[in-house]
């Protein structure tokens, strides 16, 4: 029988491998390095916790479920999740990548990934030609969609095609919208890409990354690799994970709802020059994401008039938070140029259309009026 996300935010469904845990709702943290066994040759099934431990073990078939994949892999981060991934890899290697994307990626692949022997182009994945990028030694098309901060949006089926004809991976970061809202695998993507710290996790209280695939040659290198290298999520962040995914059906839906409200509203503002919501009808990748997505997310991106502007906004919020992340129950509010995509160099950020008047939004789940009486509270110390 087939359940619903938010069932399967809650329940596995398996009828093996079960664990009775005297009952108990909430899955145990198997706080524990490693495992005694019951004789020579013979195991628990567990051996040693970087190998893999039952917690850890349980969060992973909840987000392999959620994405519809046939594993997940939960790292320390997320960026240890694309650090991991990009082994698989080799020197000489080509990776298109979407121009846009969070600052931390570029930093990995200009400042590792690149001193490792690979080589990358950066394309806009929602507008430029991306088939005539595809040289020989291509292997890869890696993108997020929408992208962070500027909210472009690529087409997922289209770009699996190019991917297909060719021969090459796509690897979709889809942090931004969560399971809950789009699953790459379902549009032809072959791997998936999450910081669980932000919607999965849901409560700015911990650190973790995902790798989603249904390939099994990627699944047999994955596990080797992520024994060899040690980066597999700790069991006490895997239980957090487990409780946070449990609401994050009702927390996404709230979130969007607040967004598709606020996005509207800070249109109207005078000091607000340009809003960029996905979930806005004049936003050029609407239709787009009506197709292959069930939602529209809650990050918003908007340009004020100047940057002292920008920079009073960050000053004088208080029930909003100036702070790093997103993806929280809180509503924050970030400065890309400083924060996020501070590693990344003006000439690209520019490009990208990040200038210093440019504030991201990541809208919480708290009543919306109370978030708009307090930007309307701000705009108006505005002079």
């Amino acid at each position: 029988m087939s359940r619903g996300i938010n069932t399967r935010c809650l329940h596995l469904q398996e009828t093996e491998g079960q664990v009775n845990n005297y009952g108990s709702l909430s899955f145990p943290i198997y706080q524990t390095a490693t495992y005694a066994h019951p004789g020579v040759g013979r195991s628990t099934g567990y051996d040693y916790s970087r190998l893999q431990n039952p917690t850890r073990e349980h969060l992973e078939k909840i987000v392999a479920g959620l994405e519809n994949g046939k594993e997940a892999f939960a790292l320390s981060t997320g960026m240890a999740a694309i650090t991991l991934l990009f082994e698989l890899f080799r020197p000489g290697d080509h990776i298109i990548s979407e121009a846009d994307l969070y600052g931390g990626s570029i930093r990995l692949f200009d400042n590792v990934s690149k001193k490792n022997g690979l080589q990358f182009t950066y394309l806009n994945g929602a507008s430029d030609d991306i088939e005539s990028a595809i040289r020989p030694d291509t292997k890869a098309i890696y993108i997020e969609t929408p992208t962070n901060p500027m909210m472009n949006v690529s087409d997922i089926e289209k770009i699996a095609q190019i991917c297909k004809k060719h021969g090459l991976l796509l690897i979709v970061d889809n942090t931004f919208l969560s399971p809950y809202f789009q699953n790459p695998i379902q549009l032809g993507a072959d791997i998936v890409i999450h910081s669980g710290t932000k919607f999965l996790g849901g409560h700015n209280d911990t650190l973790a990354g995902f790798i989603v695939t249904s390939n099994d040659e990627i699944i047999e290198k994955l596990r080797f690799l992520i024994k060899t290298t040690g980066a597999g999520l700790a069991p006490f962040d895997s239980w957090l994970l487990i409780r946070g995914i449990k609401t994050l059906g009702v927390r996404m839906e709230k979130a969007q709802q607040n967004a598709l409200e606020l996005a509207s509203w800070l249109k109207e503002q005078k000091a607000v020059t340009k809003v960029f919501y996905p979930g806005l009808p004049e936003h050029p990748g609407y239709e787009v994401m009506k197709k292959q997505a069930r939602g529209f997310g809650s990050m918003i991106t908007f340009n004020v008039d100047t940057k002292e502007h920008a920079l009073k906004i960050l000053e004088e919020v208080k029930m909003i938070k100036y702070a790093e992340s997103l993806g929280g129950t809180e509503t924050l509010i970030t400065y890309p140029t400083t924060q996020t995509h501070a590693d990344v160099p003006e000439e690209v950020r520019l490009r990208n259309g990040i200038t210093p008047c440019t504030l991201r939004l990541s809208t919480g789940i708290e009543d919306v009026e109370d978030l708009k009486a307090e930007l309307a509270e701000v705009f108006s110390k505005l002079n």
